[in-house]
């Protein structure tokens, strides 16, 4: 019995010994046979960037060669360092990701993802770059110019937190114009003016838009596309000078650009005449001019943002003209009232 295990336990051993050389030896076979193999081509495929394309196949495959020092196509492959020459290909100012592999054919595939810029700074000394979603400066191009929102007014160099915060909001900024197709047509630039405040100077109108910081810039352009529908629309893109769209629930017009200040219990008197001159417009009435505003004192009354509630129904009721009452007759004089009266008593006749 012992015997016969010893047997089977030096039959097992010696058998997986067989298959574990057997591999051993295919691996290295293959190894070996690998490194005779040469590269037989190559495919390059960019994405990214939908709209601009500011680096193209023969770019990358400048890059490339650059990296290996001679041509790509017929190099062993044993030549090819590829997590090295991502890295390389990932340090140019516009590749965002580079991924290389070589499939079953020796063919070495090459992936490429492309920044894609979402906004162009100018600095106040007039220096001007692009940055990307995730706030990352890229240099212009020497191929084309990026159609995207304009900012002015930006600081030369990011120097503390109250910068890079700035940053972070000229990032959102850029991002909310860039993918709204209405916004990117009627957005000439945004300024950046002492306060770190924005204002946009649009493409159609005579008049500054005041955004305030970067927060909630979805619903500041929303208040103002309704502005632009129910007032702009009928009395004309001509007619105010500014609007206020950077407090929460309101939206002020003037027809001039001074700095009187406004104390708070007039502004919400302005603006409720603004909203209801807004509903006036959207059923067809008549539009009466809007209080002249030039500039607005902090309100800290928090009102309910107008975008987000439907306007109440306006309802117009026919005007009746009361009949005008006569002035009541005028009351005979004292005189003519005594000659109008009946003697008390009368005289008896003489004989």
């Amino acid at each position: 019995m012992k015997a016969g295990a010893t047997i089977k336990k030096i039959f097992f051993i010696a058998f997986w010994l067989c298959v574990g050389g057997g591999m051993f030896t295919l691996l290295m076979a293959a190894i070996s046979s690998r490194n005779k193999d040469r590269c037989s081509g190559y495919e390059i495929g960019i994405r990214g960037a939908s709209k601009n394309l500011f680096i193209d196949e023969k770019d990358v495959e400048e890059l490339l060669k650059k990296n290996l020092g001679g041509t790509i196509q017929g190099r062993m492959i044993t030549g090819f360092n590829l997590h090295l020459l991502e890295m390389k290909l990932e340090k140019d100012n516009w590749i965002e990701d580079a991924e290389l592999y070589f499939d079953n054919k020796d063919l070495l595939h090459i992936r490429i993802t492309e920044r894609e810029p979402i906004a162009r700074l100018f600095t106040g000394s007039g220096y001007s770059y692009y940055i990307d979603s995730s706030g990352r400066s890229i240099d212009l191009s020497e191929k084309l110019s990026a159609r995207v929102p304009v900012i002015t007014g930006f600081p030369d160099q990011l120097k503390n937190a109250k910068d890079s915060q700035l940053l972070n909001q000229v990032r959102k900024l850029g991002a909310f114009i860039y993918h709204d197709p209405f916004w990117m047509a009627q957005v000439a630039q945004v300024d950046i003016n002492e306060n770190r405040k924005f204002e946009m100077v649009p493409v159609v109108g005579n008049h500054l838009v005041r955004l305030g910081d970067g927060d909630d810039m979805a619903a500041k352009f929303r208040r103002l596309m309704i502005f632009y529908q129910q007032v702009l629309s009928k009395v004309g893109f001509e007619k105010y000078k500014l609007i206020d769209v950077q407090y929460r629930g309101q939206v002020v017009a003037s027809r001039f650009t001074g700095n009187p200040k406004v104390d708070s219990v007039q502004l919400r008197k302005n603006v409720e005449r603004l909203l209801q001159l807004s509903w006036e417009a959207a059923t067809d009435t008549v539009i009466h001019q809007l209080p002249v505003i030039s500039t607005l004192a902090p309100d800290s009354a928090i009102a309910p943002d107008p975008s987000l509630v439907d306007a109440p129904e306006v309802r117009t009721t026919p005007v009746v003209k009361e009949k005008r009452k006569l002035p009541e007759a005028v009351k005979p004089k004292e005189k003519e009232k005594e000659k109008a009266r009946k003697p008390k008593a009368v005289m008896p006749k003489k004989d």
